[in-house]
Formats: structure tokens, C-alpha cells, sequence
């Protein structure tokens, strides 16, 4: 089957605010640090080497230990104003895009909009 992805652009320039993203494997077990009411559906959580991040609740499985249902990589992108992109997922309120260059991660919904 042939899924066709929706695209987009960016209507406002986004920095991304964590440089070293967490990337983890279906089954890797976290913390949980602290939810944000400014981002529900997110968890900051803390790996087994110590590194931290926002992870959807949605990819995770338990309580105070918490497993990870998917892979995951955590990466932002800094993007600018007018730059194409396609979806790659939409996941409270954070699209996951590939952008013009071929990279992709994570921008804010508020920072874009999709095309009909």
C-alpha cells in the first residue's frame, strides 16, 4: 500500500533547543522526570546513561520505570521561515518532518502549517 504523506511549510522561524537528542530502542527503560502542562502528552524522562528529554507518553509502557514501546529519536529541527516539508507524524502538538536538505525531527505545530 501506497501511503501518501501530507506537506507543508513553516510560517515562523523555530531554534532547536536540545543539540544532543536522545535516540532510543523499543524495550530501553527510563525515568520519569516531570511532565509540562505547557506540553501535555510529553514526559521529560532521563536514559540509563544519564541523558535527558521529552519523550511522548504515547511511545511509553509503565509507571516510575517507564519502557519504551518504539524506537525514538528526539531530534529538533531548526528551520526557517517559508521552508517546505513533509509529515512524517503528528504527535501533540509537535509535527515529526523530513525538511528540503533530507534531515528530519521535530518542530512545533504552532510554527507551521499543513497543505490541503
Amino acid at each position: 500500500m501506497n501511503r501518501k504523506h501530507k506537506h507543508g511549510r513553516v510560517l515562523k522561524s523555530y531554534q532547536s533547543a536540545y543539540p544532543d537528542p536522545l535516540v532510543l530502542s523499543r524495550g530501553d527503560e527510563l525515568r520519569l522526570i516531570r511532565a509540562d502542562p505547557e506540553w501535555p502528552g510529553w514526559l521529560f524522562c532521563q536514559d540509563s546513561s544519564g541523558r535527558q528529554g521529552w519523550v511522548p507518553l504515547s511511545y511509553l509502557h509503565g509507571d516510575d520505570i517507564l519502557t519504551l514501546t518504539r524506537d525514538y529519536d528526539a531530534t529538533e529541527l531548526t528551520v526557517s521561515e517559508d521552508e517546505r516539508f513533509e509529515l512524517l507524524e503528528n504527535e501533540s502538538g509537535w509535527y515529526r518532518v523530513r525538511i528540503s536538505d533530507g534531515k528530519i525531527g521535530w518542530i512545533p505545530q504552532e510554527c507551521a502549517e499543513l497543505e490541503e
